[in-house]
């Protein structure tokens, strides 16, 4: 993450070689702005700010195509045989699998809080509550091992574009190469922070059972201390975890009504987010049509 820093930093695109370098420039600042923020956050990222990143990110793409369809772009890449423009190819099919990968992953996730939205609504009994909370729970854990594969597939894919070829660093064709590079490298870092939000505390590790029963035992749980320790997954794990204990207890009605809150919340960041990825899929298809374009040309 560190040489990404140095990377997005380095950036500069000659205003007399495209009249676009100075948006590039700036886009690219805002994400950096974006990264540096999230990785001093003390909290997990929450669906705002992530859908933020991916707004931003899609309007570097946007800047990013007017930059490659310039003459004098389209004429540096035809020049070096093509290799620069399938090497960026082959990232875009990666990235464009990541994104696929995160679209499924938070369609099923919606489903699954919609179907739990549904059973707290008609309140069919306690029971009935605790099998869709269980089944939730089962949902979570498969969740969580999609995201580690996805995870280990974004690390591979970014050890990959630190294994590409060197080129001279006082080239114009070095320059558009290292905006390609650094646009992929983002995106990466974007598609790890929404796995990452997808992975929050499952309920029943360690740490998480001991972080609930604390915050069970101080009521903290009920109050606004849950938002600021988790994002929305870590809310509505733990207001279902608060809820699953009292239904022992014959004891639910102010729990049931925390539970719905809390999976309102998540269901609107789940619906944001997937606009924004929504626009981004747009982003990379188009990426990758205008790289084809190129070297068919």
């Amino acid at each position: 993450m560190g040489d990404m820093q140095k990377t997005t930093r380095s950036i500069s695109l000659p205003s007399r070689l495209h009249p676009n370098s100075h948006k590039i420039g700036a886009e690219l600042n805002k994400l950096m702005t974006w990264e540096l923020s999230s990785l001093s956050s003390t909290t997990p990222l929450g669906a705002e700010t992530i859908q933020m990143g991916l707004v931003r990110l899609a309007e570097l793409y946007i800047c990013v195509e007017e930059l490659i369809h310039s003459p004098l772009t389209r004429q540096a890449l035809h020049n070096h045989h093509g290799k620069l423009v399938e090497e960026a190819l082959d990232l875009s099919v990666e990235l464009l699998d990541a994104c696929g990968t995160a679209r499924d992953l938070f369609l099923i996730m919606k489903e699954h809080v919609q179907e739990l939205q549904s059973a707290l609504r008609r309140r069919g009994g306690d029971s009935s509550i605790e099998n869709n909370i269980n089944a939730f729970i089962c949902f979570r854990k498969r969740v969580k091992k999609d995201v580690v594969k996805s995870l280990g597939a974004l690390k591979r894919l970014e050890s990959h574009i630190g294994s590409f070829i060197q080129l001279d660093g006082d080239s114009y064709l070095f320059v558009v190469i290292k905006v390609l590079r650094d646009l992929s490298t983002i995106t990466i870092c974007i598609f790890r922070s929404l796995m990452l939000f997808l992975s929050r505390p499952a309920m029943k590790t360690s740490t998480g059972w001991s972080m609930m029963k604390k915050l069970m035992s101080t009521g903290s749980i009920k109050s606004e201390t849950s938002h600021k320790i988790f994002n929305e997954v870590g809310s509505v794990d733990h207001a279902l975890y608060y809820l699953h204990g009292q239904i022992q207890k014959n004891d639910t009605k102010v729990h049931v009504q925390l539970a719905r809150e809390r999976l309102e919340t998540l269901d609107d960041g789940i619906k944001c987010l997937e606009a924004g990825l929504d626009g981004l899929v747009r982003c990379l298809i188009q990426h990758r049509v205008t790289l084809l374009n190129i070297l068919t040309s």
